[in-house]
């Protein structure tokens, strides 16, 4: 990345210009970058091969979340024995590691190269027919199959589509994957400034995207169930979308098994009674349940290693707490 593209990044993302790198950060990018540039030279196949022995690593021998990944997993399919869980958690790693080395490459593919990867996709109409409207959309996806993939392959289809991201802890990483993201087609919005730049998005006719499945201090959530257990689950798509009576569409890139993809898009029902926060809360457990759907199908395609259920109502009964605690 030359220093005029760092120059023009970090003056669209405030918040990566203002946390300094320190030595760990820069230690940590330039080893990313040079995996990255090593992986360049292989075939997509082969360099996706060395992401999940890469992420498998992550499970064993350096146990990075290993407890919190078997622990939830667990819960949620309380009918597995443990050497399924074991078995499903090393999977999960796999396909993190996967994923990730896939969003590094991406812009090396470029948007041909993007939709080529997609096999199959199903409900593209319904993205069609709210765009020809004029009046934007609110997407919302949760951290499953590739998510990145997932926003970079609707804008990839010319949609002028807006990403809400959260800045990550590395701002150097940061800067990178959002530039792989813009030259994708994406907007890249920080979650400092949603507030801000949804509204002016949607009244052009942009669509706003979200990835709503963790729930943070400090952002408007509300709890839904999630495998049964309440999930604290960001209210921001929601409250967007009856705001200004624009449609919220469900996006899922799911992996084949071959390593192509299957695109899903799907309508979440956004009803107005005349009560705000009942109807936000229900569309957020409605696209709360899609992703629970989509996470039973192919679960080890799931991003376990977050503690879904870390904040959760104070009178939660003990049997639904978090199992990770």
């Amino acid at each position: 990345m030359t220093s005029v593209t760092k120059t023009r990044q970090e003056a669209k993302h405030p918040d990566t210009l203002e946390r300094k790198p320190t030595l760990a950060h820069r230690a940590e990018y330039y080893t990313m970058r040079a995996t990255i540039g090593a992986l360049r030279a292989l075939s997509w196949d082969a360099a996706c091969k060395v992401g999940e022995r890469l992420g498998v690593l992550g499970y064993r021998p350096l146990r990075i979340r290993k407890r919190v990944v078997e622990k939830q997993i667990a819960a949620a399919f309380p009918d597995l024995t443990h050497e399924a869980v074991v078995s499903l958690s090393r999977e999960s790693y796999r396909h993190l590691g996967r994923s990730f080395i896939e969003t590094a490459l991406l812009d090396g593919i470029g948007k041909d190269g993007l939709q080529r990867l997609v096999e199959t996709v199903e409900g593209w109409e319904e993205v069609e027919d709210v765009m020809a409207k004029g009046k934007g959309a609110v997407m919302v996806t949760g951290h499953f199959g590739n998510w990145e993939l997932a926003g970079a392959y609707v804008a990839a289809r010319g949609i002028p589509l807006d990403a809400i991201v959260r800045g990550m802890a590395n701002p150097l990483f940061d800067s990178y994957i959002n530039h792989t993201r813009e030259e994708m087609g994406m907007t890249i919005v920080h979650d400092s400034e949603a507030v801000r730049r949804t509204p002016r998005s949607l009244r052009a006719g942009r669509a706003v995207a979200f990835v709503a499945d963790q729930g943070v201090l400090g952002l408007a959530s509300t709890f839904v169930p999630f495998f049964g257990r309440p999930a604290k689950t960001p209210r921001g798509a929601a409250v967007f979308a009856l705001r200004f009576e624009v449609p919220v569409l469900f996006v899922v890139a799911v992996r084949q098994p071959n390593g192509r993809y299957r695109i899903v898009v799907e309508r979440i029902e956004a009803r107005q009674t005349g009560d705000r926060d009942r109807d936000v809360d229900a569309i957020v457990a409605r696209f709360t349940e899609r992703l629970e759907h989509w996470v039973r199908v192919v679960p080890a395609q799931y991003f376990w290693q977050h503690r879904r259920w870390k904040r959760q109502p104070p009178d939660t009964p003990a049997a639904l707490r978090d199992p990770s605690a």
